[in-house]
């Protein structure tokens, strides 16, 4: 019986140190095709362990958002904000949030943003400045 391959070109620790240093975002590129900013080992698409670190641009668009006003304790001094689900440009989902979202006119599903490394836990994001012509920014 075959062992299946273990990609050794990631952990999960050194996914968290690259955002959280403000070094780079990774991400994983499957054979087929498939990006997750997610750490894996398998492609939840077709389950091979083909994987390849990638860059992601940290780029994308909100997909879902939820306005928090009663944090947990590392957030205590950054409420309100928004936890976001952001579609990347290159592909895959991933979790974050915005600082200083108290409601759906700063910032609503389909808006533009991208990373924002900072001290502060987790994957931070910025919302793109409007462009005069009132559309996002590139």
């Amino acid at each position: 019986m075959l062992e299946p391959t273990v990609p050794t070109v990631h952990s999960i620790a050194e996914f968290r140190t690259a955002y959280e240093d403000g070094q780079r975002l990774p991400g994983l590129r499957s054979g087929c095709g498939f990006v997750t900013a997610t750490w894996g080992l398998v492609c939840p698409r077709c389950g091979k362990a083909d994987l390849s670190e990638v860059d992601l641009s940290g780029r994308g668009r909100v997909v879902a958002l939820s306005i928090q006003h009663v944090p947990s304790d590392e957030f205590l001094n950054e409420v309100p904000y928004a936890y976001v689900i952001v579609e990347l440009e290159e592909g895959g989902r991933i979790a974050g949030w915005v600082a200083g979202v108290a409601d759906e006119s700063v910032l609503s599903i389909g808006s533009r943003v991208h990373w924002a490394p900072s001290y502060k836990p987790g994957v931070q994001f910025a919302r793109d400045d409007p462009s005069p012509e009132g559309g996002s920014a590139p």
